[in-house]
């Protein structure tokens, strides 16, 4: 199989929250369907992530507390996660602080070679946003 296209699919409680949640974060709706919506497309550049009100996958359920940014058996019941990489992990966080985004780890060197942060949807999914440190240089 030589895949031409992924795209997650994000289960979500309220698609309008989490299109303004998306926008925030840099990631403009790219169209809805249904009525009222209940699935959207989030984009950036090439790529979309697209929402799915009370449906396909699955949120948290419990409600939203301080974690360990890579233990999930501390919450069995989370999110998904997702991987993002992109030029600037530290210009991201500062539009994140400025845009009120909740933060669960903060731009980090992790041994495997990678500068990320990790930010927190408001039903739980977690996208970890990322740049190779040695694209950093």
């Amino acid at each position: 199989m030589i895949a031409k296209r992924v795209t997650p699919i994000l289960n979500v409680s309220d698609i309008e929250e989490s299109l303004s949640w998306f926008g925030k974060l840099g990631w403009p709706k790219r169209w809805t369907w249904g009525t009222p919506a209940d699935f959207a497309a989030v984009g950036s550049g090439d790529f979309e992530i697209f929402l799915c009100q009370r449906c396909q996958g699955t949120r948290s359920k419990r409600p939203l507390s301080a974690m360990s940014p890579f233990d999930s058996r501390e919450k069995p019941d989370s999110g998904g996660w997702m991987s993002i990489f992109i030029d600037d992990v530290d210009a991201v966080h500062r539009h994140c602080v400025a845009q009120g985004i909740e933060i669960t780890l903060p731009p980090t060197d992790m041994e495997w070679g990678v500068r990320e942060m990790h930010v927190r949807h408001p039903d739980g999914h977690i996208l970890r946003i990322g740049t190779g440190i040695e694209e950093e240089n």
